[in-house]
């Protein structure tokens, strides 16, 4: 009955918190994924790569965040100066709401004497839907109208049965990619756009503030390297922070761990199967109050990087700064 009534409450927090304002989908693979959220990244790998995701967050939970993702980038040169392109697929499920974003994205890359200053812009659009026509519903007017939780047939913020809208959806970033390092700030969801559900519910994209950097440190067997990072994300109202290792073995295999302040401890764990393609899993253990009912989560990537550079140093690159 506890774990009962706990997922009431988690599906009506979730629902609620959804209906007024979008949040970016939390990955614990930031570091090989960063596309997503900082446009200037776009081509920085010299090449054509591509990744698909799959994150399963508080595994068991019905309703619980479901994210599967889709993204492409290349080096190209347009009107004769070096950049990038790319392509975001990010579907994102979350109790009763669904959002899809699909956008492209360009940067343009400055060489500085220090490393490659990449600085782009991110279009497209997203699509917000609901779908509330479970018969939970009513089960919480009969059985929990004690005031602790709210009906959701009651709240004016949240459209009933089905209802979809769609947004124009704009972001920016600057990355600067090193020989050891890369730094990069960014923000997404830039436009805030509105949304307005047919019987007047109304939500909008919140703007999401987001800073990188990461480093390759060599360690005294040179077949091993230490590769910190961070990924600090905020909404101007709170805030998050990633901190995260992987010792990687002679640029093809990888393990590590990160801490989400206040929420998981995760380990890492991939490797290079032939030149190129790349698999990677986490294991979340959540920290939070969540954790009690012993609810992890899993994340699944795959990875695929085609090379330009004719001449290539050496054979594996890596998984890091690819």
């Amino acid at each position: 009955m506890k774990k009962y009534f706990s997922f009431l409450f988690f599906i009506l927090f979730i629902v609620n918190l959804a209906a007024f304002g979008q949040q970016d989908p939390q990955l614990t693979h930031n570091m090989f994924y960063k596309l997503g959220v900082n446009a200037g990244y776009a081509g920085s790998q010299d090449g054509i790569s591509g990744i698909i995701l799959n994150r399963y967050q508080w595994s068991g939970y019905n309703g619980a965040p479901k994210t599967l993702i889709f993204s492409a980038d290349a080096t190209v040169q347009l009107f004769g100066s070096p950049g990038g392109v790319g392509l975001n697929i990010i579907s994102d499920e979350i109790g009763f709401e669904k959002n899809v974003l699909a956008n492209a994205v360009y940067a343009y890359h400055a060489p500085l004497s220090f490393g490659t200053l990449g600085i782009g812009v991110s279009l497209g659009f997203l699509t917000k839907s609901f779908n509330i026509q479970d018969p939970l519903d009513s089960r919480l007017t009969d059985d929990y109208n004690s005031g602790i939780l709210t009906p959701i047939s009651s709240d004016p913020g949240i459209p009933q049965g089905e209802a979809s809208q769609m947004a124009f959806d704009a972001g920016l970033g600057v990355y600067l990619k090193g020989l050891n390092y890369y730094l990069g700030a960014s923000v997404t969801h830039l436009n805030e756009a509105p949304l307005r559900f047919a019987d007047q519910a109304r939500s909008y994209l919140v703007r999401n503030y987001y800073f990188m950097g990461g480093y390759n440190i060599k360690l005294p067997d040179p077949l091993f390297e230490l590769r910190p990072a961070f990924l600090l994300k905020s909404d101007a109202a709170s805030w998050q922070l990633d901190l995260n290792t992987n010792v990687v073995y002679d640029n093809r295999f990888w393990g590590g761990l990160s801490y989400r302040i206040e929420d998981a401890l995760s380990l890492l764990l991939g490797l290079e199967l032939v030149n190129g393609l790349q698999v990677g899993y986490s294991f979340d253990l959540t920290t939070s109050a969540l954790g009690r009912y012993g609810y992890g989560s899993h994340e699944i990537f795959v990875s695929y990087l085609v090379n330009l550079e004719k001449n290539r140093s050496r054979k594996y690159k890596s998984v890091r700064f690819l």
